[in-house]
């Protein structure tokens, strides 16, 4: 190795453990995972002791709301806790409305698949919305568009892996929405939920990890405007020079 070489693997670890930081910041980490998981395995959980779909679906939106609680008294984000008791609000009221516990699950499976056609559409398009994402994350916001295309090609193959992944989830789970029966099709359903997800995010890892560094708009606007201020100062600064010399030219 040489004295060469070491700045650019610097560089590049930096890089990994930036991109991990923004895609655990993104997807909600460990505690994400567990609080999207826990009201559908507690749901199908009781299912299949008791049968009882309101009972079932009285815990599922109990424990989503109190994951909510407990990240209030926390004072930590919310916004996924949030989104999880959306779903399984949703997903109540399906099965309320059917009688059927099978369509708990519904909103979710059509979520997915409404997510899986938006990663390939918006791809399709030239805006893959890993991108639009996770943009934001890393402080680039559009500029990875026009300003860094070894970037945009890694939102587009990630944004292709999420895309193609959630599309074969819903190629298992939808016929089994209608061949299995309700317990079954929930324990398929759970296990479902982390395994594809984890994949998602190594290939999006990986992908971004031998992209091209992010550029930090922000930091870009933060160097005009202190430029910009610098500049008006040094005018500023000119000016009150040069008044004393126009003053002493007058008298």
């Amino acid at each position: 190795m040489t004295s060469l070489d070491k700045p650019t693997e610097d560089a590049q670890q930096d890089s990994r453990a930036v991109t991990e930081a923004a895609l655990f910041d993104a997807f909600g980490g460990v505690r994400g995972m567990v609080e999207t998981v826990v009201p559908g395995l507690l749901f199908v959980t009781i299912f299949t002791i008791n049968k009882d779909l309101h009972w079932s679906a009285i815990a599922a939106l109990g424990v989503s709301l109190l994951l909510v609680v407990v990240r209030l008294v926390m004072r930590d984000t919310v916004k996924h806790a949030f989104s999880g008791v959306f779903g399984v609000a949703f997903g109540v009221v399906f099965a309320m409305m059917t009688g059927n516990a099978k369509d708990f699950y519904l909103p979710g499976m059509i979520y997915t698949l409404g997510l899986a056609i938006a990663y390939i559409v918006t791809t399709l398009a030239g805006v893959p919305l890993i991108g639009l994402i996770l943009g934001p994350v890393f402080k680039e916001n559009l500029s990875w568009r026009t300003r860094n295309p070894g970037r945009k090609k890694a939102y587009s193959k990630a944004s292709w892996a999420w895309g193609l992944i959630l599309l074969a989830k819903c190629a298992v789970l939808f016929p089994l929405y209608w061949w299995a029966d309700t317990t079954q099709f929930g324990w398929v359903l759970i296990a479902l939920k982390i395994p594809p997800f984890l994949l998602a995010v190594w290939l999006t890892w990986v992908f971004l990890a031998k992209a091209p560094a992010p550029i930090d708009v922000f930091a870009e606007m933060e160097a005009e405007e202190k430029a910009e201020k610098e500049r008006k100062a040094a005018l500023a600064a000119e000016r009150d020079d040069s008044a004393p010399a126009r003053h002493r030219r007058g008298a």
